[in-house]
């Protein structure tokens, strides 16, 4: 027995009915592992406070540890019905759950509480929720039953129906990727002569709104190949390397696919540059994302990769090199034809006045991506419908109506490109940026 212990005890018999006392001996007997005697303090301590919510979180999780979880179960109750927030609330509400085998809620008040307390981590705890859930197949969150190739189930397999025809202006940039994804896989015979693969990488960076996913889609679209979208939840994942398969999976069943399209969007978020980093974890995806971008283990012929994002500069510069994503295009706001062809698709579908001025309108809306100038629709429509209900007919938008709504809507991409002209003025020693220097018509 340690001082502290003995020590608490003998000041709990001299003064049997100070709370805080039994409370400091109850904690000491929890941290000693006496469990049974523990229980006994804290049934004495919530009598003598009459209602003591960390006595009686206390108390559930001595009965956990005691194995009577069903009466740790309606302590949890009681106490969740009081508010009680607190992370080691949390993991109990977590160990709960697990033991009922619902497993996304096991892992969400997990992940809450390690959020909030790291202290709290527990590898044995995460060691039997990752065994539960690969016993009952279900995918971390989601359920899902395992496949015979066991690849994850958030790799969906889509087949495009758009093509660039869809795709407002962007012609340079159709042309470029046209060069080195659409023509190799039409005509092979002349890219095999000059020892060219059929496959390869593209990066398409610019102010969010623009158009990236989109070209993506009509990209597959184009050549009638099998397109998978993947998000940042689809990779990262709360366990050690499962990101590292999650990513190496998706790899796998895009090959397994060809010709595929296989589109990263906000891919800086997998691919940040190492030196900025401290979490050894991430710089493991990062590695094995270059692994899987060489196809050296791995065939990539075929495979198409396309990734999209906002902030460039934060990405990893070993992602730029020959063989990955050795296509950088910069997606600027749609220019003036763009912009009057992205307006002339909105507004085929909806119902306007003859003689719409459409050059004028292009002309106020310098910098819009093609968000912004949809949100210019969209608003323009608004102020129709209550007059379109009042009237009880459909009122037809006006080039008045049209104007007001570019008034209302300021383009979205100012912030992007204020931050751009930075890294553009003090890091473009390399001129990776100078299609961004050219548009801001800045000299070097």
């Amino acid at each position: 027995m340690n001082n502290t212990l003995k020590n608490l005890r003998e000041a709990v018999a001299l003064s049997p009915d100070n709370a805080i006392l039994r409370k400091m001996l109850a904690k000491e007997l929890m941290n000693q592992s006496y469990w049974s005697e523990a229980e006994m303090e804290l049934k004495v301590v919530l009598r003598l406070t009459g209602e003591d919510q960390e006595a009686k979180l206390w108390l559930a999780q001595t009965y956990w540890a005691l194995d009577k979880k069903s009466v740790a179960a309606v302590i949890a109750e009681e106490l969740e019905e009081q508010g009680c927030d607190t992370p080691a609330f949390t993991f109990l509400l977590a160990q709960l759950a697990l033991e009922n085998k619902d497993l996304p809620k096991a892992k969400a008040y997990y992940e809450k509480a390690i959020d909030a307390n790291l202290a709290l981590k527990d590898t044995g705890f995460e060691a039997q929720l990752k065994n539960t859930i690969l016993d009952s197949g279900m995918a971390m969150g989601n359920t899902t039953e395992s496949s015979e190739e066991d690849t994850p189930f958030f790799a969906d397999i889509e087949k495009p129906a758009i093509s660039f025809e869809q795709v407002g202006g962007l012609e340079s940039i159709k042309k470029e990727i046209a060069l080195k994804i659409i023509h190799p896989l039409k005509n092979p015979q002349i890219y095999e002569a000059y020892g060219k693969k059929i496959g390869g990488g593209v990066l398409l960076y610019g102010p969010p709104g623009c158009g990236k996913t989109l070209l993506a889609r009509a990209t597959a679209g184009e050549i009638n190949a099998s397109f998978i979208n993947v998000g940042i939840s689809d990779i990262l994942d709360m366990w050690v390397g499962s990101s590292e398969r999650n990513l190496h999976e998706i790899f796998q069943k895009a090959r397994a696919s060809k010709p595929c399209v296989l589109f990263f969007d906000e891919v800086d978020a997998l691919g940040a540059s190492r030196s900025n980093m401290q979490n050894s974890s991430s710089r493991f995806i990062v590695n094995q994302f270059l692994d899987e971008l060489d196809g050296i283990r791995y065939s990539n012929d075929g495979l198409l990769i396309l990734a999209a994002t906002n902030s460039p500069w934060y990405l990893d510069a070993a992602f730029r090199r020959p063989g990955r994503f050795d296509r950088i295009i910069f997606v600027q706001p749609p220019d003036a034809p763009a912009r009057e062809a992205i307006l002339n698709l909105y507004l085929e579908q909806i119902p306007k006045e003859a003689g719409i001025n459409i050059s004028k309108l292009v002309k106020q809306t310098k910098d819009y991506s093609g968000a912004d100038l949809k949100a210019i629709i969209d608003i323009a429509v608004e102020s129709k419908l209550e007059e379109s209900l009042m009237q009880n007919k459909v009122v037809p938008i006006t080039q008045k109506d049209l104007l007001n709504a570019i008034k209302r809507h300021q383009p979205s991409t100012k912030d992007w490109l204020a931050t751009a002209k930075n890294h553009v003025l003090y890091a473009n020693q390399s001129g990776l940026y100078d299609d961004v220097m050219k548009y801001l018509n800045l000299k070097k």
